[in-house]
Formats: C-alpha cells, structure tokens, sequence
C-alpha cells in the first residue's frame, strides 16, 4: 500500500486529502466501506471513541453519534450522511460537534495504472476549526491526528480487504457468533460484515430481529435454533471475563459454568441438526497449558491447575459436535492486545505513570497476539477446511513478562522499572494473581506457520506502536 497526503489552507478553511492504492478491486474497496461494520472497523484503537447511536446501513440521511475525547473531556459529534453513490462515493458532513465545520468525502476510484485488482481510495476533508480564529491554535495538532490516522485507516482496509480476498472462501457465508458484544466479538462481526458475510447473533436479552439477532440462555439451556438455518459456521466466544472480577469460590463457578454449559448446549443443539453448520469454531485459551518454562506448541499437553482443568473441559464440551462430524476448531486464545480493554488496557493507566515493571520474577511467559490477526486467525479457521482441532491463537514472537514490561515502556516512552513484588500481587489479587499474572507460557502458532497464515503484527513493539501510535506495520 502506497499514499500521499496533501494539506491546504484558505484563510480558516482548510482541506486534507490523504489518498492510497490498495491492493483490491475498486467495487471491493466501495463495498467494505458500505457495508455495515465499517465504522467499527475504521474507529482508530488509540483513542476512547464511543459510538453512542450507529446509523446502520448505508443510506443519505442517516446519522451516527460519537462521543469524542478531547483532552479531559468529552465532546458529542453527531455526522450526517449527505451523499452517496454506490461504487464510487459518500459525503458524511458534521451536523454538530468538534469542530467549526466539516465535510469529508470517501472516494473509490480504478487504479490510474489499469490494473484491475487494484484501486484508488482518496478521502478529502474539508474544515474549519472551532471559534476561528482562536481555534487555530489547535490547527496543527488536527493537522498531525488527521495524518496519523488516515495513514492508519487506510492500511487497516487494505489489510481488512487482503485478508478476505486472499484468504477468503470466495463466496459470502452465513456465520452465527455468541459473545457478539464482548472485546473480540463486537470487532469480529465488523470484519465479517464488511468482508460481505452475514452474520447472526445469540443474545440472552430480548432480541432485535431486524439485526439478526437470535436468543439463547446456556443457564437454562435453552436456544432459538432457527439461528442456525441455511449458517455455514457458527464461532462461539461467549464466557464471563476471566479477569473482570475478584475470584471467589462463586465467582469460579460462575467462569466454569459460563464456558461449560454454553459450549454443551452449541454442541449438542447442532449435533442435533438436520443440516447442521460445517465448522464449530469454540474459542479456548492459553491458560490449558497451565505454568511452564519450555515453549508450547498446539500439540503440547495440558497442564495443571485450576484454569487448565476449565480449558480441557471447555473444550471437551464440544464433543457432540465433533462426535456428530462437525469440525471443531479450538482456538487456543492468548492475551489479546487492544487499548479499548483487556489486560492491556488495564495496564496502560500505571505505564504512563512511570508505574509498570517487573512483576514477580518477571521470568513468566506472555503469549500474546494483536487483535486484527486474532481476526484473521478466527476467520482463517472458518474458511480452511484442514485447520481441526487445537491451534495456538497466538504471534509468533511471545515474550516473558519484563520483556513485555520494557516494551511497552519504551513505546510509551515511560520508565519500565516500578517491581511488583509477588507477595504484593498476591495481597493485591488473591487466588488470581498466580494463574493470571506470577505463571505463565511461551504458546506458539505452529499449525498456523504451517498453514501459511500472515501476521501483520508478529512482533510486540510493532504491534504496540499501532495500536498506540497509529503506526502501520510496514512504516
């Protein structure tokens, strides 16, 4: 992917036009940004953009509401859709919000060189700064975030697009997911939306149709199995947060049962079916391997511990489906990176405080992966049929603790050298703090090297300057 970007300035008007050829048909290129899912796919992972009311399908006139921050505040920005051709263009205008004025045209146009599997994506803002011309003193720095995050946006569709044309099954499929709304969920359904997929949904409240959403209830095992009429695939990531609570004997159960009786009741409903999906992708983690020092590879062996005994029964709950000769793939989940929450968006708060470091030994592993290729992991387990079984969902580089503390502290540019000591963590975390943070595992991807799959970021401080910095991987 190649760009240019241009900057001008009239009095207090001012245009940015930031353009790029991507790597894919330009009816491609037009659709993904048409499709729904691709705001959630174009918001930048850096910033704590909210999407308060989502205009939906693309249409002239609807509007979307974001919460935007700026600095200690946040502010509302309500956009418009004012024009729209299919295949060639949209207009989105602000109808209230940040800035004095603004008009951003999204333009799709053939590559200029003839070549058919390519395209020319070109967005071109023209704005004013609020309360001119007081405002311009923040022109510069509008000037520098348009940048950074055009530059992001556009390599995040050319990546989106590579994905499903290189990798994709060459026709739409109909995929069911449970956990849509969680940190993983909410963006895998953007991928598949915008890569021409339909997705439905299971939900546990009352459920609104029209968006393709199904209800289930895994504690009184009950399910809507009309979801999995004509579906192709269903992925199933539905689970209590592993770390989003203190951990007592009920809150236990609650992270056992969550897993267990879902995963029962997806399997067995579709062993069931007369025409049941072709693949199970049932989500499992890293934490079955229990605590070790030496590398783990997908064909590694459980190991001890509460959380490994949970994720050997996780995914043994989904043998009616594999017994039935469904295929079932496990994806074996590291800690996935992203700002918007997870452990790293706990630990960003005291990194940036100058309070991040060793914790306990710091020796203990951290397998790790970027969650634009856990999207890529997921969907490639969709559509490749020789992919069974146990695969290890995570980058190929992982590291141990420190090694991620230093890192982390050098991209944010913060001291790294605050130690937890591990008698601390454990007073802090109580039953907790072994299993998630003071043991650990060097987890690799060896069926997905095997199979060829792609990392757009298989190296820690690669993938943290993205996702910190807007810094595309190839940059």
């Amino acid at each position: 992917m190649s760009g240019s970007t241009n900057h001008t300035r009239t009095g207090s008007a001012r245009t940015f036009r930031h353009e790029s050829r991507i790597a894919a048909p330009v009816a491609e290129l037009a659709d993904w940004h048409f499709r729904q899912g691709a705001l959630d796919r174009l918001l930048p992972p850096w910033q704590d953009v909210r999407v308060i009311e989502d205009a939906g399908p693309m249409r002239v006139g609807a509007e979307t509401v974001l919460s935007v921050p700026l600095g200690p505040v946040r502010k509302s920005w309500r956009a418009r859709i004012d024009e729209a051709v299919r295949g060639e263009y949209f207009v989105d205008v602000q109808v209230s919000g940040p800035f004095g004025a603004w008009r951003h045209e999204h333009r799709f146009e053939a590559d200029p060189g003839g070549d058919a599997g390519a395209s020319r994506l070109a967005d071109s803002i023209a704005y004013r700064m609020p309360l001119a011309p007081f405002g311009n003193l923040g022109a510069g720095l509008a000037k520098n975030d348009l940048e950074k995050l055009f530059r992001w946006r556009h390599w995040r569709t050319s990546s989106d697009l590579r994905r499903h044309l290189e990798e994709g099954p060459g026709r739409p499929l109909l995929v069911v997911v449970t956990g849509a709304s969680g940190l993983i969920g909410r963006q895998l359904v953007a991928f598949l939306r915008t890569g021409g997929h339909e997705v439905r949904t299971l939900v546990r409240r009352e459920p609104v149709r029209d968006a393709g959403e199904y209800r289930w209830n895994p504690d009184a095992g009950s399910i809507d199995a009309a979801v999995f009429d004509g579906a192709d695939a269903v992925v199933h990531l539905a689970g209590a947060g592993i770390a989003d609570e203190r951990w007592t004997d009920e809150r236990m159960q609650v992270l056992r049962d969550s897993r267990i009786r879902g995963t029962t009741l997806l399997a067995e409903t579709l062993a069931g079916l007369e025409r049941p999906p072709a693949v199970l992708v049932s989500a499992s983690a890293v934490g079955i391997y229990g605590d070790r020092t030496e590398v783990a590879d997908d064909s590694a062996d459980p190991g001890d511990g509460w959380l490994a005994q949970v994720a050997v029964d996780w995914e043994r709950a989904a043998d009616p489906a594999r017994a039935a000769g469904i295929r079932v793939v496990h994806p074996r989940i590291g800690i996935v990176l992203t700002p918007k929450g997870g452990a790293l968006g706990k630990m960003l708060l005291p990194f940036r405080m100058g309070a991040g470091g060793r914790v306990g030994s710091g020796r203990q592993g951290m397998s790790w992966v970027g969650m634009d290729d856990l999207l890529g992991i997921l969907h490639r387990t969709i559509v490749d049929e020789s992919i069974e079984g146990a695969v290890n969902a995570t980058a190929p580089e992982p590291v141990t603790q420190v090694d991620f503390a230093r890192t982390l502290g050098r991209v944010l540019r913060r001291p790294a050298i605050a130690p937890l000591p591990a008698f601390v963590v454990r007073a802090m975390f109580g039953r907790m703090a072994e299993p998630l943070l003071l043991e650990g595992v060097l987890a690799t991807p060896s069926t997905l090297e095997d199979k060829g799959f792609r990392f757009e970021t298989p190296g820690l401080e690669g993938c943290l300057r993205m996702l910190l910095h807007g810094v595309p991987p190839e940059a």
